[in-house]
């Protein structure tokens, strides 16, 4: 894999320098204290969510930050986890592993991708510049994208691609770095070793389903989906080979009667490894990828050194006796931050080779219910927050009155559909 992060390295952003910019002015965003968003002040449930117009503007504190004007966002089951404390103890580590300052998480702000263009820079950043189009996925452990303005390392931005708007590329950053940290660093798959490799991706519908659907198909690999009948119109269109309804019998059986497969990304997790490991290859160096490991949960349930000896205990036991019963190598994925990789997906999106997917679009006024649309599950494709217009003034310029306290009827018609 270091060759392939190499690649990275080499892409045409270190080789000429890319640059599409608007007319932009910065000098007001930088007299800009404070600005809106959307927090929470503590763990819980959908009453939590709060705005407010009084969060400090991130700022530009080191050589390698780049601040950017958020233009939109998307939501991921992960906001929906870390809005209920899910992963609380191991990111406080990873956001002040000295505890020099201080390291409350409140108030916090949730969303982890971005579109929008650049306001300010750091003296060592070299790829980018105020009115730069960009966009990319924000770590875990850094303030989110539900808000104006945000501040992020060089390494994790990208340039935009030219063929979307705003709306549509804030669907894609955060799944992208996770399927490609999970089909390259852990799956070894790559545009060079995946043709004709046959994967399996379970629970294909969502965010990081339909990105690798995509992104394999534009590899040559050949790949089987497992989805329920609704959604299989939509995975069709994005190209994959086989279509497998849980809904329509038992799975297990349904994938029995084909080939086997040479890798298998799992998005579903619980009790599907038990029955998909035996549709790998045997001693072949096959693979299989869970993006649903128990490590933030082992940490927030048993402390972080307790928790994190058992996940690795359970990995370390999984991985050996699937080493040694079938040779199968049994890994899980992680979301990397990545922004040379986000180059290449941006190409690829330029192609016409990747497409957005987006489900539903809401305007900054309505995050509760965008919240609500992505809590009743079955998602097909991304949940798309409008911060700011494409022309630059914020989206549905916001209610005087605080915008959390929605119509009665926008807020029935959101939890109607549930």
């Amino acid at each position: 894999m270091a060759s392939a992060r190499l690649f990275y390295f080499l892409s045409p952003r270190l080789s000429k320098k890319t640059s599409f910019r608007r007319a932009f002015s910065i000098s007001s965003h930088r007299l800009q204290s404070c600005m809106s968003a959307w927090v929470i002040d503590q763990y819980g449930t959908h009453a939590v969510l709060r705005y407010t117009e009084d969060i400090t503007t991130p700022a530009v504190s080191s050589p390698t930050d780049v601040h950017v004007k958020v233009y939109a966002t998307s939501l991921n089951p992960l906001d929906l986890a870390m809005r209920g404390g899910y992963g609380a103890k191991l990111l406080k580590l990873r956001r002040d592993p000295f505890s020099l300052g201080d390291s409350s998480a409140f108030p916090l702000v949730l969303g982890r991708d971005v579109s929008g263009v650049v306001v300010d820079c750091g003296s060592k950043v070299a790829h980018f510049a105020p009115g730069d189009e960009v966009w990319a996925a924000v770590p875990p452990w850094k303030q989110g994208s539900l808000a104006e303005f945000i501040t992020l390392s060089e390494y994790e931005v990208s340039h935009k691609p030219q063929s979307v708007s705003h709306t549509e590329a804030a669907s894609i950053p955060y799944v992208a770095n996770t399927a490609l940290s999970a089909l390259v660093n852990a799956g070894g798959l790559c545009a060079e070793t995946a043709p004709n490799k046959r994967v399996l991706i379970t629970g294909a519908s969502g965010g990081v389903g339909t990105f690798s659907i995509q992104l394999l198909k534009a590899w040559g690999a050949h790949v089987t989906v497992t989805c329920s009948q609704n959604a299989e119109g939509l995975v069709r269109g994005l190209g994959v080979d086989e279509v497998v309804d849980y809904t329509a019998g038992d799975v297990h059986e349904q994938l029995q009667a084909m080939d086997r497969f040479d890798m298998i990304l799992d998005n579903v997790g619980g009790e599907t490894e038990q029955w998909a490991l035996d549709l790998l290859k045997p001693w072949s160096g096959s693979k299989y990828v869970t993006l649903v490991s128990p490590l933030l949960s082992s940490t927030d349930h048993s402390g972080l050194l307790s928790g994190s000896i058992q996940a690795g205990c359970t990995l370390h036991n999984k991985a050996l006796q699937n080493m040694l019963s079938s040779g199968v190598f049994y890994r899980w994925g992680f979301y990397a931050p990545d922004g040379p990789a986000l180059d290449e997906v941006r190409t690829l999106v330029d192609s016409g080779k990747i497409l957005p997917v987006v489900e539903a679009e809401f305007p900054f006024t309505q995050v509760p219910q965008a919240f609500l649309k992505l809590e009743q599950g079955h998602a097909r494709g991304k949940t798309v927050v409008r911060v700011t217009d494409e022309e630059g003034s914020q989206a549905d310029a916001l209610k005087e009155s605080d915008p959390s306290r929605t119509e009665d009827a926008e807020v029935q018609g959101a939890v109607g559909q549930q």
